[in-house]
């Protein structure tokens, strides 16, 4: 077939989403390359009449001349598409359903990868493509994982950072189920193929069935391709949003680090100017002392009462009575006791003991202060009772409980 405008439209017209129709179609245009400009103005005007749901065979039917003239090392027609291939993209993408801009995106996914088109041009059409997800209405963005769009009335909307993740998803849970179909009715044939009770049958008949299983096997297959296929633009925009929101995490945290130095300076300053209305500085004072660079003195601590009490030895000094005469002098009309006259002074190298010390100690001292009475054999030498104790004179400051057991003592001896 010559070509003519005519010829171009009319193969545009006959185009079908089947990979026999795109290869076939693109091959003769590749044929007619001296003619690429006029063909490439033919397919984006085609491409605009046609209902959203057709523009997806266009730029299927581009992406294969742009791939296959890549590969054979021709620029025709890459020069040709390279100025309208983001236009004609952003038209075929608006309006779209889900499923169908998931698989635009995957196009322009593997242009990026095989580096098909210049990387401005790339980044030209993603721009396009994030504006028109931006003035999308949130009633018509779909729920993640569930073919029913929001409405008015839903709890909440999508996010636009999300929109390219639910449409993932949403193409995900679009082909699970004729996944989940096809390979029911794959197996079912499959297990009939190999059961004995068909292998009797004509070879004709067997070789029928198996033309049938092999059509069957084929759309099983390509059903477990378009899921696999779903689930990497899935997995590939959440590593996007995990990527953007790592990023953002450590722009976060570098801002966090700097509001708490400027929080310790702030208090620093506040702490400042406090201890200068304290100490009584001026304003002029305050920035001279800033300005030196010495610090601010502290303001006098306030003058309070001690509460150490007194130290024990002035307790000591009262009791053996070596503290000054005026202790000894009656108070309130009492008379105050005084020390025991045959206890050493505290000075003297013996340990003193007070009045009320109990009888025991005070006769096991007083006993220490004269000789033994030496023993011939087994009788001893017996002693007055009126001779034992010295005659202290009167009292002698001695408690009368003590004297009761000292007579007692004396008695039983």
């Amino acid at each position: 077939m010559a070509y003519t405008d005519d010829a171009v439209l009319s193969k545009l017209s006959a185009l079908n989403e089947t990979h026999e129709s795109i290869a076939t179609t693109a091959q003769w245009i590749m044929f007619h390359r001296r003619h690429a400009s006029q063909t490439v103005h033919l397919w984006l005007t085609k491409l605009k009449d046609l209902p959203s749901a057709k523009r997806l065979n266009m730029i299927y039917l581009a992406n294969e001349v742009t791939q296959q003239s890549k590969a054979r090392h021709k620029e025709d027609f890459l020069n040709a598409f390279s100025p309208f291939i983001a236009d004609a993209t952003a038209v075929a993408y608006k309006g779209a359903p889900i499923d169908v801009q998931a698989k635009l995106r995957r196009v322009v996914d593997v242009w990026r990868e095989r580096s098909i088109f210049d990387r401005e041009i790339l980044q030209d059409l993603d721009a396009k493509l994030a504006e028109i997800d931006r003035t999308r209405p949130a009633a018509h963005v779909g729920v993640f994982g569930s073919g029913h769009s929001l409405s008015s009335s839903s709890a909440s909307s999508v996010p636009a950072e999300l929109i390219a993740l639910a449409k993932a998803q949403q193409a995900v849970a679009k082909a699970v189920q004729p996944m989940k179909t096809s390979l029911k009715n794959a197996n079912t044939e499959y297990e009939k193929s190999v059961d004995p009770a068909t292998t009797s049958a004509p070879l004709p008949v067997q070789a029928a069935r198996l033309n049938g299983l092999l059509k069957t096997l084929a759309n099983a297959e390509g059903a477990v391709t378009q899921c696999i296929q779903a689930r990497r633009d899935l997995i590939r925009e959440l590593e996007k949003i995990l990527a953007t929101n790592r990023e953002a995490l450590d722009s976060d945290e570098k801002q966090m680090m700097e509001l708490s130095g400027r929080r310790t300076e702030v208090e620093q300053k506040r702490q400042t100017i406090e201890r200068a209305i304290v100490g009584g500085l001026t304003t002029e004072e305050l920035s001279g002392g800033a300005a030196s660079g010495s610090p601010l003195p502290e303001p006098d601590r306030p003058q309070v009462e001690a509460l150490t009490p007194p130290h024990v030895q002035d307790h000591v000094e009262d009791f053996h009575g070596n503290s000054s005469s005026a202790g000894h002098q009656p108070q309130n009309g009492q008379p105050q006791p005084t020390a025991f006259q045959g206890a050493a002074a505290p000075g003297d190298g013996q340990a003193a003991f007070p009045s009320s010390a109990p009888g025991i100690e005070i006769l096991s001292n007083l006993a220490s202060q004269y000789q033994a009475v030496p023993l011939n054999g087994s009788k001893k030498r017996k002693i007055e009772t009126s001779d034992e104790f010295p005659d202290l004179g009167g009292d002698d400051g001695i408690d009368a409980d003590v004297k009761e057991i000292l007579r007692k003592e004396s008695h039983s001896s």
